[in-house]
């Protein structure tokens, strides 16, 4: 197993609920690689209950694995900036929406503070992407993400192309070589992958 040990990781959760339960287990395995965890709730997070599961459980669930509760406002995330709390964060998952904000400088959910205040010092953003129109509207932004100098994804690729062919998600069992990688400045290879 790759070492993590003592790295600090902002585990930024946004509301694609779907890939929630594929994510946790691999969040397990940067804990047992050393790594602290620390979570932040997309609003969208904090205030939804789906098919996949209530808020309730999915904090229940992510508060049992972390052992912290989640920041949830941007003051919460505000001192990441300043104090230099987070030598990773990683958006997993990352919904379209957050992608297109991140692209294009929106900052007004504690997730996108988080971003803003790790670009702010120059340490690296890990991107799970998990989003229906990466490959429509998205593709573009998609593009701006993968040219952002210090942020970096999580290998992915087209999860259902006949029934959604704009649909990209990706790998969590990548989430900890990407992790390794990014925290070295470096871009995972190959970042395109067959599902």
């Amino acid at each position: 197993m790759q070492n993590l040990e003592g790295q600090r990781i902002g585990l930024a959760m946004t509301g694609s609920h779907c890939t929630i339960e594929a994510i946790l287990p691999q969040v397990k395995i940067l804990r047992e690689a050393g790594a602290e965890i620390y979570p932040i709730f997309s609003t969208t997070v904090q205030e939804t209950d789906t098919r996949f599961g209530s808020k309730e459980y999915w904090r229940k669930q992510v508060v049992d694995l972390t052992g912290r509760n989640p920041w949830l406002t941007m003051v919460d995330v505000e001192p990441i900036g300043p104090k230099k709390l987070l030598d990773l964060v990683l958006i997993a998952p990352c919904t379209g929406n957050t992608m297109a904000k991140i692209a294009n400088g929106v900052v007004d959910t504690a997730v996108l503070m988080a971003v803003k205040a790790q670009l702010r010092n120059q340490r690296p953003v890990l991107v799970f992407i998990s989003t229906n129109d990466g490959l429509g509207l998205n593709a573009k932004n998609l593009a701006v993400l993968l040219n952002t100098k210090h942020i970096y994804l999580v290998p992915f690729g087209q999860d259902n192309p006949g029934e959604k062919p704009n649909s990209l998600v990706s790998c969590a069992e990548m989430i900890l070589p990407a992790a390794v990688e990014a925290l070295q400045a470096r871009q995972l290879q190959p970042v395109l992958i067959g599902q």
